[in-house]
């Protein structure tokens, strides 16, 4: 899970301030754990307080679980006990550094003004984020049933042999030795046909390559046709027995296919699968219209003389010199 923006505020200031505290850690004790009620303290900060008249051990802040827990569930629903602990650590002292920061007046600065504006639009991208995630995991289901019927073949799963056949000899990769293999790979594919193991016609097939091998094993077990390269998806397609065609790959290899068994997997064990997958979907469509359709300043972001770094400019953006026709845009 993917930690919120506010949570990286937090743990970024408990990072940069680690070396001048420490954490408090569990206890090592093995005695019943203590129940702790959601109007009990779980953050005690002493002499810090909103009353300045108050000194001593009348002067602390106290925050409960109920308290804390609002916060950590806004950060992150159920946030980790580790985690909880660091952010434990940054709030306490990020409220002591934002009232020293409150009576320097740094609260009134335009810096502070645009940053405010920055976190609340990160902020309020991140609550989208979950709100359309969320959507997209509320699948009936109805829709599960409809993608499991519409989409059986996705859900076949088999039990193959597969024989390799190299393209050329080890010793002479010349044409002539591809043609040889493709003849060895011709030769082999009726004799599996046939009921020869396939197995032994694998060491076969490696002995005329030249790579000498004594053992081998050719199952493939919970084969799904989106396992497969796109031109033998149709191996599946065989029944028990059958052995496929020669699948010879350019720049590969040849391929023999023994179909052993076959099944299609029930909609009870294929619901996680498709509920990821519709949500993925869902997910995906939901945020198009946020994506795409802005116009990047090149003269500003990638200005001549400046190495190009890509992955760093704006993607999905268009980028227009405004010395372009059509490149000055508002």
């Amino acid at each position: 899970m993917r930690l919120p923006y506010l949570a990286y505020l937090l743990l970024a200031s408990f990072a940069y301030g680690q070396a001048a505290s420490t954490a408090p850690t569990p206890a090592a004790s093995e005695a019943a754990p203590v129940k702790v009620e959601p109007d009990d303290p779980v953050i005690t900060i002493n002499n810090f307080c909103a009353d300045p008249a108050k000194q001593g051990e009348a002067c602390k802040t106290v925050i409960t679980r109920a308290q804390f827990e609002k916060l950590t569930e806004a950060l992150q629903p159920g946030m980790s006990l580790s985690l909880r602990l660091n952010v434990a650590n940054a709030y306490a002292r990020n409220l002591r550094m934002s009232a020293a920061a409150e009576k320097r007046g740094l609260d009134k600065t335009p810096a502070f003004e645009e940053e405010m504006h920055y976190a609340r639009i990160q902020l309020l991208s991140q609550d989208l984020t979950r709100a359309l995630q969320a959507e997209a995991n509320d699948i009936p289901e109805a829709d599960l049933e409809s993608y499991y019927k519409n989409n059986q073949a996705s859900f076949e799963e088999a039990t193959l042999a597969r024989i390799f056949v190299p393209r050329a000899k080890q010793t002479d990769p010349a044409q002539t030795n591809e043609e040889a293999m493709t003849k060895v790979a011709n030769d082999l594919r009726p004799r599996a046909a046939n009921g020869e193991d396939p197995d032994k016609l694998q060491i076969e097939a490696y002995t005329a390559a030249g790579f000498p091998q004594t053992t081998a094993n050719t199952k493939m077990e919970k084969v799904r046709r989106n396992t497969l390269p796109p031109q033998h998806e149709k191996v599946m397609g065989l029944k028990p027995g059958e052995v496929s065609e020669v699948f010879s790959d350019p720049a590969g290899a040849h391929f023999i296919y023994k179909m052993i068994s076959r099944q299609t997997l029930t909609l009870e064990d294929a619901k996680t699968e498709i509920r990821s997958t519709i949500s993925t979907q869902r997910y995906r469509d939901s945020m198009k219209p946020f994506q795409g359709d802005v116009i990047f300043n090149d003269a500003y972001f990638n200005p001549p003389g400046t190495p190009a770094t890509p992955p760093q400019r704006a993607p999905r953006g268009k980028r227009k010199n405004p010395a372009q026709p059509g490149g000055d845009h508002d």
